[in-house]
């Protein structure tokens, strides 16, 4: 997953870094008394997978429940509630409460610990919080908390974590309203817990821009069906003052130092959004790694700005796939055609990463890459589909970039974390639709073996 995208045939370990990569010949002769020998056998080796946007906390309460499932059982198609997803713990599909809420540590341990097993198994090595803090302090499922953020600080700090975590702080509601005022105050008054190397960081801030275009809840150009445009969820008077508030908290975050992660899903908010980023690294020249979480509906405008801003795009294809036909019913076909544009991002240079937003979808990442090398919005006739090494390089090294760790992690070379997932086949002779079948027959964490199958 190096920029060349080379392939090789042999690989060393040791001591938690990868030392040598290269042919057979190459790497043999580092082969001691006690060196334990994988061989491969014609399977494929990546870099650890990396998850850039993933609600671990939740996910161990709910697992193996899945927001999508739910929606999907329910008997009239369910519905995604208010801000979207339902990240306020209750099932919005009619089946009950979603999860119990995390009041304790122990449980708060036990869900952290229990996501870390399961994406052992999956070959997940990385993974991104997107959103915890203060602002969901009084949330009914305490799966957001700014206690959460703790724990995952401590268990870093007791050597716990199984798998390296980047976090964003919340200052708002999840899935719900924020104020530029409860932002300001965070940014100066919240002290986020100190960075464990190589487990633990507090990258930045999340904020939720608007909701999603099935629920008519995104800030859209185009139309809704009652002729509505949606509205941010930032608080303020009318479109104009949200706006400005909107613009304010970015700049504000930015001028902090912070890297800054916008759920954004509407045509009109990528836009705004893209312009307040671009606007906020011309007042210092600073590249924050800013980027768009979602983008469901990104004009070609927008994504030639994003390039230019070097503003990333942080989407899943799973869930492009699963509700491609509720926006279309929402903002009529014709939005299909600015619809989750992924191919159009690379090509016009935007940082594209791929991730589950697990449990909204199971943090299935063979899943996510197979959806994106099969996609194609077929209503307008434009093929959004990468290729497979295009599809695992958003899932690897371009998170690891995303994570401001590129140096260090997300590929496999001399120097880098040995952070490894082996699956039971060769990559170059599985078609796309048939990668979700394939086992993942070991992970490796820091040198350190964390799952077998």
């Amino acid at each position: 997953m190096d920029g060349a995208r080379t392939v090789a045939e042999a690989l060393a370990v040791h001591g938690g870094t990868v030392v040598r990569v290269g042919t057979d010949a190459e790497v043999a002769p580092l082969i001691g008394p006690g060196t334990r020998v994988v061989e491969l056998r014609g399977r494929s080796l990546l870099p650890g997978i990396n998850d850039s946007h993933l609600h671990g906390a939740w996910l161990g309460t709910m697992w193996p429940d899945t927001l999508m499932a739910r929606l999907a059982a329910a008997p009239d198609g369910g519905g995604f509630g208010d801000g979207g997803h339902g990240h306020d713990g209750h099932d919005h599909a009619g089946e009950g409460p979603a999860l119990a809420a995390l009041t304790t540590s122990a449980e708060r341990r036990r869900a952290i610990l229990r996501t870390g097993e399961l994406l052992a198994s999956l070959g997940i090595t990385s993974y991104t919080e997107p959103g915890l803090g203060p602002g969901e302090d009084g949330g009914p499922t305490g799966c957001f908390s700014s206690a959460v953020l703790a724990e995952y600080a401590e268990l870093a700090a007791e050597g716990l974590l199984r798998a390296r975590v980047t976090a964003l702080l919340l200052f708002g509601l999840l899935d719900g309203a924020s104020s530029a005022g409860d932002l300001l105050h965070g940014l100066k008054g919240f002290e986020a817990p100190a960075e464990v190397p190589g487990w633990f960081r507090v990258a930045g801030v999340k904020i939720f821009a608007d909701g999603i275009p099935p629920m008519g809840s995104a800030w859209s150009e185009e139309p809704y069906a009652d002729g509505g445009h949606g509205a941010l969820l930032v608080d303020g008077a009318d479109p104009g003052e949200r706006e400005a508030n909107l613009r304010a908290m970015i700049r504000a975050a930015h001028a902090a130092g912070h890297q800054i992660g916008v759920h954004a899903t509407g045509s009109r908010t990528t836009r705004v959004v893209t312009e307040a980023f671009a606007e906020a690294r011309a007042a210092d020249g600073r590249d924050g790694r800013h980027y768009l979480i979602h983008g469901d509906v990104l004009h070609p405008a927008t994504l030639a700005a994003m390039a230019a801003a070097g503003v990333g795009l942080n989407t899943q294809p799973g869930i492009a796939a699963a509700t491609a036909p509720m926006l279309a019913g929402a903002l009529g076909a014709d939005a299909l055609a600015h619809a989750w544009p992924v191919r159009d991002a690379l090509a016009a240079g935007v940082p594209l990463c791929l991730s589950s937003d697990a449990p909204v979808l199971a943090p299935n990442w063979r899943a996510g890459a197979a959806a994106a090398a099969t996609r194609a919005v077929e209503a307008t006739g434009r093929d959004q589909r990468l290729a497979l090494v295009e599809a695992l390089y958003a899932y690897t090294a371009a998170p690891a970039r995303q994570d401001g760790a590129e140096g260090w992690k997300g590929t496999l070379e001399a120097g880098r974390a040995a952070d490894l997932c082996l699956l039971d086949a060769d990559l170059r002779e599985v078609a796309p639709a048939a990668l979700p079948e394939v086992p993942v027959a070991m992970t490796v964490l820091d040198g350190r073996v964390v799952h077998e199958a």
